[in-house]
């Protein structure tokens, strides 16, 4: 029964609604299932595909990620202020383990597709809430603790949310206390009562400040029970969707004399550095918001910031000392505003002694 009443509390709670260019507006873009057995059936949901526009629309195509969903749509033209459907069933045949699955949807006179997600938990066996949720703070469970909530356009917001669970017998309240700027985050409902399941919903809003990864944390307190921080990341990239035809044609183009540097064979924890030559071969000025790097103790000098036609250099520095031996591969990534390359990944290869 208790499955049941999940399942039903996951089905009904769903992010709100979605406008994309002003065309269209879907009631949610992630449906989360819950928990539930794998001996329950196919699962179902539906996403409600509303025209704001003033012209009719049409969902040309749906493609699943996964041949373990079905999709239908509506096959008519969408009038405007009317809606259409997709529907979506997940076979649960592929095993006891948490999924997310996607569904890429291509709609007329929208300049890029939109991607909705399916998720949820498949369980071998009904299993104590304790064991689902295994990350306890107080009586507050958790699946994880980390959120990777993905790309942001500059200049708008995103939303997600995991479901988290009361593990007590009593009403179960939490707050969150030193969240970083930028971020929202609450549960939902604010108190989940006692054995039930609720959402942890959190939104990043980009910010001028903040470009590529960045990590956005808050610390929460379940009834008066302080965790450990809750992190969420999310890259910040240029929003190109107000771009006209001329701006995209003339914009900014880095190009790299090689995108690999290899430092060969060093020894263990040395301080090693990558020069790469940049042209701007675009027809406006390129800028480079940030660098990152998959690797701790990588660290980027100037960021170039070209005319066109011009050249320059970039280098990073890396003390090598968190790196294991043998050979390794660093992945640095550019953040621009070129429309033809708005992220950029160079490379340093090497091997350690």
């Amino acid at each position: 029964m208790r499955y049941i009443l999940t399942f039903i509390l996951a089905a009904l709670m769903q992010t709100g609604g979605v406008k994309v260019e002003g065309i269209v507006e879907f009631d949610k873009v992630v449906h989360d299932f819950g928990d539930f057995l794998l001996s329950s059936g196919p699962k179902s949901c539906d996403y409600k595909v509303r025209n704001i526009s003033g012209k009719p629309i049409a969902i040309l195509t749906v493609s699943p990620s996964c041949g373990c969903t079905d999709v239908e749509w509506t096959k008519a033209p969408i009038k405007p202020g009317e809606t259409g459907t997709i529907s979506a069933t997940y076979d649960n045949k592929q095993g006891a383990y948490p999924f997310e699955k996607t569904l890429t949807v291509y709609i007329s006179s929208l300049s890029k597709p939109v991607i909705l997600r399916l998720r949820g938990n498949v369980l071998e066996e009904e299993k104590p809430l304790s064991q689902t949720y295994p990350v306890h703070i107080g009586k507050l469970g958790l699946r994880e603790t980390e959120f990777k909530l993905g790309n942001i356009n500059q200049g708008s917001s995103k939303s997600d949310f995991t479901l988290v669970a009361n593990l007590g017998s009593k009403p179960l309240k939490v707050v969150f206390q030193d969240v970083t700027e930028g971020l929202e985050i609450k549960t939902d409902p604010e108190t989940i009562d006692p054995g039930k399941t609720g959402r942890l919903v959190y939104t990043v809003h980009s910010d001028l400040g903040r470009w590529g990864k960045n990590w956005y944390y808050a610390t929460p307190v379940a009834n008066g029970v302080k965790g450990g921080p809750i992190g969420i990341w999310a890259f910040t990239k240029e929003d190109f969707g107000s771009w006209t035809k001329e701006q995209r044609d003339r914009t900014s183009q880095p190009m790299a004399d090689a995108s690999t540097v290899n430092v060969g064979i060093i020894k263990a924890g040395e301080k090693i550095s990558a020069t790469y030559k940049i042209t701007n071969k675009g027809k406006s000025k390129l800028i480079v918001y940030k660098a990152d790097s998959d690797t701790p103790g990588a660290e980027a000098e100037a960021l170039p910031q070209l005319e066109p036609g011009a050249e320059g250099t970039f280098k990073v520095n890396v003390d090598t000392s968190s790196l294991p031996k043998g050979e390794f591969v660093i992945i640095i990534t550019l953040t621009t505003n070129s429309y033809l390359r708005p992220i950029m990944n160079l490379f340093i290869s090497g091997a350690i002694k």
